[in-house]
């Protein structure tokens, strides 16, 4: 059965791409946090359809955490753009000082929801099932503390080279807490390697990209919307970012699984819902 807010959220799409011919407000102004909103409803209502679960239906509570968690997530990158200075928001000059932080609040809490329901929709096809790797990969103390150690210094490398070391930003966080949640039997991806499994890791890779271009292109045409100011690699834009910057959606994907996991694992230690 398809959800009833599946519906809603398709009937929210329509009516907000419609809104690009005849401009009404406050909608048009919304048009990136409403779109997001809406995409996550559909996706969730079509995992629930193929797999009789889903993060919203069976785990909404869980759910509305991970909006927190996820707006927080990205106020972390903002610090870091405070440093590499790649993107700038434009646009939000019409809002109040509340209207601002409430678009905000819902534009970034929409990320990881959005990252987790299209991992879950691509799980829920058996893309990657059959995909394994031939040979069991070992991991030793060595590997995972020179992991800790490389995204210390990717962390830091961007604080001090910005103009060189700026696409780090989105590798740190995945290769100091992915080891660390493989250490303490979080969800990981060295443990889906380690097991041969391959399934996770492509879902992810594959739901990364695919967001970073939905992302860019509904950022394209909205009115708050952001601009990238890029060192070197600035060149051939595919909507507002350059082409070789989409590269940067597959690490961003694992570093959102990484961090999450860690999160969570400083408050819930069973296991429960979320990509499988």
């Amino acid at each position: 059965m398809f959800r009833w807010y599946g519906f809603l959220g398709i009937v929210l799409m329509v009516l907000v791409e419609l809104n690009f011919i005849f401009k009404v407000e406050p909608f048009a102004t919304w048009y990136f946090p409403i779109i997001w909103i809406a995409y996550i409803l559909v996706i969730d209502a079509i995992v629930y359809k193929l797999k009789k679960k889903s993060l919203i239906s069976n785990y909404f509570f869980h759910f509305l955490g991970i909006l927190v968690i996820s707006a927080v997530f990205w106020e972390v990158f903002e610090v870091a753009n405070i440093f590499v200075s790649n993107w700038t928001y434009h646009g939000a000059q019409n809002l109040s000082g509340l209207g601002k932080s409430i678009f905000r609040f819902l534009s970034f809490a929409t990320v990881l929801p959005a990252l987790f329901e299209t991992t879950s929709l691509i799980r829920a096809v058996h893309l990657f099932d059959k995909i394994k790797l031939k040979y069991e990969f070992g991991v030793s103390k060595l590997f995972i503390y020179s992991m800790i150690l490389s995204g210390i210094v990717c962390f830091f490398l961007p604080i001090f080279l910005p103009a060189l070391a700026f696409p780090l930003v989105w590798l740190s966080f995945y290769l100091v807490l992915d080891p660390i949640n493989y250490l303490h039997k979080q969800p990981s991806i060295i443990g889906h390697i380690k097991k041969k499994k391959l399934a996770i890791p492509l879902s992810l890779l594959l739901a990364g990209i695919i967001l970073g271009f939905l992302w860019e292109f509904w950022n394209y045409w909205a009115i708050i919307k952001w601009t990238y100011q890029i060192p070197y690699v600035g060149f051939f834009k595919i909507f507002e970012m350059p082409i070789l910057g989409y590269l940067g959606y597959f690490p961003f994907a694992l570093e959102l699984y990484a961090m999450y996991y860690f999160v969570r694992s400083l408050f819930l230690k069973e296991d429960s819902y979320l990509i499988r």
